[in-house]
């Protein structure tokens, strides 16, 4: 796998025991490694049995961990474009401005777009001082929202600069003003962030596009519902140029299993261990046992090894 490592796939399937026991697995090999969590259900603290939060926190050595707090990033977010805003709008429609902001952090998206923000920080500012970078992301749905983003975001951030062009324009046309219209452009604050803002959503695209430096895996179980939505995100992320090269199948029952209902259940599952082969055949995949007892970080260990 490569620098960069998300690990994504259906709620519950074992997403955050995967990505913890792939880092520790890299820490083992002598690889410093930062373990992120973008799930609003953080887990790791869980995992790891102690507290992380939104600092960078030692696990052990050569592993390292935090966790983005989407109401947290949000709010922080919603006041950095405030600040902003007094450099660049009239007073007498900052209060206003504000009102709506302060709308827009509820709304739908937010947390996404500030996740995302953060996100793409950590990555571009601290890939130099980690050898890996392994990311624990939501629910497939937030996912795939939070890495289309770059997509959607950057025709949005395009009309929006041709909007505040025009808008230029004819105000420099209403007023009969000397300046030519090309130095206003240049010198506009809001052309300025706007610009901004989209070189970053440019530079995203290019990072998680990049099959050398970003790896995908998802996470799921041999069971219909996983395979069915591994399924429509691998195809979703692929349409963006977001290739997906590795599937952990998770969960797997023991082979000498006792009792009707298990042998019941371990057929089931061998005909979706099929329908995996088959359905993915272009995909590696790592298969990993389920094990007998919640994961803690005395057992990840055992877990890393199915990565070696």
């Amino acid at each position: 796998m490569n620098k960069l490592v998300f690990f994504g796939g259906k709620g519950g399937v074992g997403k955050t025991t995967s990505s913890s026991a792939y880092a520790f697995y890299c820490a083992e090999k002598g690889e410093k490694t930062l373990l992120v969590s973008t799930d609003p259900a953080h887990s790791l603290c869980d995992i790891f049995e102690r507290k992380i939060g939104s600092k960078i926190t030692k696990i052990k050595e050569n592993l390292f961990s935090l966790e983005i707090d989407p109401e947290e990033e949000s709010q922080e977010y919603i006041r950095n474009i405030k600040k902003n805003m007094k450099d660049i709008v009239s007073p007498v429609i900052v209060k206003e401005i504000e009102r709506q902001l302060d709308a827009a952090a509820v709304s739908p998206g937010s947390d996404e777009s500030a996740v995302f923000d953060k996100l793409m920080e950590i990555i571009i500012d601290y890939q130099k001082d980690y050898d890996r970078i392994v990311i624990d992301t939501a629910p497939t749905g937030h996912t795939l929202r939070l890495l289309s983003l770059p997509e959607l975001l950057g025709g949005w951030m395009d009309r929006l600069i041709e909007k505040r062009m025009k808008a230029i324009e004819l105000y420099e046309m209403a007023t009969r003003e000397d300046k030519k219209i090309k130095n206003v452009i240049e010198k506009d604050p809001v052309l300025s962030k706007l610009n901004e803002r989209k070189r970053k959503m440019e530079q995203a695209r290019e990072i998680l596009t990049d099959g050398e430096l970003v790896s995908f895996v998802f996470v799921l179980n041999p069971e219909k519902l996983p395979i069915e939505e591994t399924k429509k995100a691998v195809n979703t992320l692929e349409k963006y140029n977001i290739h997906v090269n590795d599937l952990i199948i998770n969960r797997i029952l023991p082979e000498n299993i006792e009792g009707k209902f298990w042998e019941n259940r371990k057929k089931l599952e061998e005909k979706y261990l099929k329908e995996i082969v088959e359905s993915f055949s272009n995909k590696n995949l790592i298969k990993i046992p389920l094990i007998d007892e919640d994961v803690k970080v005395d057992n990840l260990k055992f877990v890393s090894k199915y990565f070696e």
